[in-house]
């Protein structure tokens, strides 16, 4: 068990993909996966971890953390995080020493990340009136993007921490924005779905806030590159390297002739996994019509994208279009702005 679910072992398997020319005993390989193993070790012996694993069974506890390990699979987890950082963290044209060196230090970043406090409103009607007190409570699951403190009000992380933690396969698993996470951020490494806890004003906020999880081999396309492949895919892999840049360029080598050069990377529809847009709407509420509204406003926007004076060509088109022929007019009149299709020169 400990060769298929130790986390220092699966890490040390990750790491030399992205370094096969290592050898397995090279001491900056073992330090990385040394240090990967740690933050394993601190998330393992979380109260919350601890409480969670010891309610499967009456085996000693590293027995327990094993089992867990591999029922999750924590080797393919491994395998994909350390492809997704190596690109984000842009070290796929460095030395393998820094290769290894630095996703091994922001993965190690992301499992310890320290629990956090929040203050929380609670409302009590009275007969005539309704009183409000405060309290505090401890948040590791879902935080807010910003800066977290303890007790003491003493800063914990801030807020790039914060993103660096959601943008992992582990805890946060919901982050909470205002308006400042929706433009200049990246949010789709783990994540494919975005709850509008209200709606915007306008076509752009809701495009803006939606691009934040509709990225380069964002959690989507991804999942959908496994739908598609999965195990069976690998079997033309020789072991050696990244699986999931063997995967990618398989993708790329299937798409249709004449596909644009996104696919695979930015779209890829292969699959059943979509990004996911989540609205909240009570019925018969103001909203819908709002909702609705929004919904043609952003066909229309997509149409008039990179034109000059925007807003003003815009709104002539929400008044001569109506919400049934926004879509046709949107595939009649669209200018593409996709790259040359592949296998061919154009001007």
């Amino acid at each position: 068990m400990f060769a298929l679910a130790a986390p220092g072992v699966c890490a040390l398997r990750g790491l030399r993909r992205l370094a096969p020319d290592l050898k397995p005993d090279n001491w900056q390989l073992l330090t990385a996966a040394a240090r990967i193993a740690g933050g394993f070790r601190t998330l393992f012996n979380l109260p919350q971890t601890i409480a969670l694993l010891r309610g499967t069974g009456e085996e000693s506890y590293w027995r327990l953390a094993l089992q867990h390990a591999l029922g999750g699979n924590i080797q393919a987890l491994i395998d994909e995080q350390v492809h997704v950082l190596l690109e984000q963290q842009g070290l796929s044209n460095h030395r393998e020493e820094d290769r290894i060196d630095g996703v091994s230090k922001a993965l190690a970043e992301s499992l310890s990340i320290r629990t956090a406090q929040i203050r929380v409103d609670e409302l009590k009607p009275l007969s005539n009136k309704i009183s409000r007190s405060d309290f505090n409570t401890r948040c590791r699951f879902a935080l807010r993007f910003g800066e977290l403190r303890d007790d003491r009000d003493a800063t914990l992380a801030r807020a790039d921490t914060v993103r660096v933690a959601f943008n992992s396969p582990f805890r946060p698993f919901v982050m909470a924005s205002t308006s400042i996470g929706q433009e200049g951020l990246d949010f789709h490494t783990w994540c494919h779905a975005v709850v509008h806890w209200n709606l915007p004003s306008n076509p752009v906020d809701l495009e803006q806030r939606e691009g934040r999880v509709q990225r380069y081999k964002g959690h989507a396309i991804r999942k959908n590159i496994s739908e598609r492949y999965g195990l069976a895919g690998l079997k033309e892999w020789d072991g050696k390297g990244d699986p999931w840049l063997f995967l990618f360029e398989k993708a790329k080598d299937d798409r249709p002739l004449g596909a644009s050069d996104l696919i695979p990377f930015w779209v890829y529809e292969e699959g059943s996994f979509r990004v996911e847009r989540r609205v909240p709407l009570i019925p018969l509420s103001k909203e819908v019509g709002k909702f609705n509204q929004l919904k043609h406003s952003l066909a229309l926007y997509r149409l008039v994208f990179g034109q000059p004076r925007q807003e003003d060509l815009l709104s002539h088109l929400s008044n001569r279009i109506g919400h049934a022929d926004a879509e046709k007019a949107t595939n009649l009149w669209r200018i593409s702005l996709e790259p040359p299709i592949a296998g061919k020169n154009e001007r």
